[in-house]
């Protein structure tokens, strides 16, 4: 039966409704899945303005997904195809990122700050450098905090924003690094000329604390001597060596830490200033057991990317670890406090142990430059 006009209009009416209402959901499940944020200046205080934001796929070889830019209020949006999969918002501020971890439908409050050539208040807190025997290489990973106190809040950015000395006849094996956002990557090192074993890096120092690793070899003839010298004031250096080695030096300001295990021992010097620091030398043979522990491990399992694309996050250290490094007054302990320091120890260890694992292990066969 054929229906009357009137009718095949309200049945027309009907499906368009029902599609109306069909397409409707669809955009608000799109748009419940979408990430959106807002990007504020904390150098000035404000929304941060016309800032490019993209995002980036963690488990598909770090692909770029999406991109928007900031509007006025320093508000975002950005689509998500794949919603039950980790992401990494990328944030360019005045040619620097900040990156932050996401999934579909959150929404983020992304700090940014200014840039400047050099920044005031940036000091050093501890300096760790962890030697041991391999095979007839002495192999030194030599791990720093350095802590960006500026303010207002300004980030540093330049061609020597962090600068290492290793022992002339050392042999670069990787640098790393870690911002304050807790997201590591492998990256570059100059040697500034003329003088061997002074390396320059330009990783941005963001408000905050940054880590760096200089891992490196060194013939080793039973013998090798140190010189320290720092770009930085620094709280407290620490030396970690097997049990079997000594330590030896003319610097009254070494202290030997009492720690509870056997598996080695630490050196400590406290309140150094900056350029030159104490002179020590190692004697004898061991080695140190492997970096890292189960939160490393989960660490590792967690961070599939390549490094040379995407940085990776070491979020799965527990957050107790983490609050005791974030807090300056940990850091400040007399040597004498070996808890406090040991604790700082095991921490930046554990940061540091997955980026240094990945790079002798993963990559050391020419997949990085440095």
């Amino acid at each position: 039966m054929n229906l009357p006009v009137c009718g095949k209009g309200l049945h027309v009416g009907r499906q368009l409704r029902a599609w109306a209402l069909v397409a409707f959901f669809s955009t608000v499940a799109q748009g419940a899945s979408d990430i959106t944020g807002k990007v504020v200046n904390q150098s000035r205080d404000e929304p941060a303005a016309g800032d490019d934001v993209v995002l980036i796929h963690l488990l598909r070889s770090s692909e770029q997904e999406a991109s928007a830019k900031t509007d006025a209020h320093g508000v975002f949006t950005l689509p998500v195809k794949y919603p039950d999969t980790p992401y990494l918002v990328r944030v360019f501020h005045q040619g620097i990122s900040y990156d932050q971890r996401a999934s579909a439908g959150e929404a983020l409050q992304i700090a940014v700050f200014d840039t400047a050539l050099r920044v005031h208040d940036v000091t050093g807190t501890i300096e760790i450098l962890r030697a041991g025997i391999e095979g007839n290489l002495l192999h030194v990973s030599d791990m720093y905090e350095i802590w960006n106190q500026s303010n207002p809040p300004l980030t540093e950015a330049g061609t020597h924003t962090f600068e290492a000395y290793l022992p002339a006849k050392a042999r670069l094996d990787s640098v790393l690094a870690a911002g304050p956002g807790k997201l590591g990557m492998l990256i570059s090192a100059r040697v500034v000329s003329g003088r061997p074993g002074h390396y320059a890096v330009d990783f941005p120092l963001r408000p905050g604390a940054t880590k760096f690793a200089f891992n490196y070899d060194l013939p080793y003839d039973g013998h090798a001597k140190f010189q320290t010298r720092h770009v930085y004031p620094l709280e407290q250096l620490a030396v970690m060596i097997p049990p079997t080695m000594k330590f030896s030096s003319q610097s009254a300001a070494f202290e030997i830490l009492r720690v509870d295990t056997s598996r080695y021992q630490v050196l400590a010097a406290n309140h150094l200033q900056a350029g030159e620091g104490p002179e020590f030398e190692l004697w004898g043979a061991g080695s140190l057991p492997p970096l890292g522990n189960q939160a490393t491990s989960e660490a590792w399992a967690h961070s599939p990317l390549p490094p040379n694309s995407t940085p990776f996050t070491l979020g799965s250290i527990p957050r107790p670890a983490l609050a005791s490094i974030d807090s300056r007054s940990k850091l400040m302990e007399p040597p004498s406090q070996a808890l406090a320091l040991r604790g700082v120890i095991s921490v930046l260890l554990a940061v540091c142990a997955v980026l240094i694992w990945r790079a002798r292990k993963g990559w050391s066969s020419g997949k990085h430059g440095v």
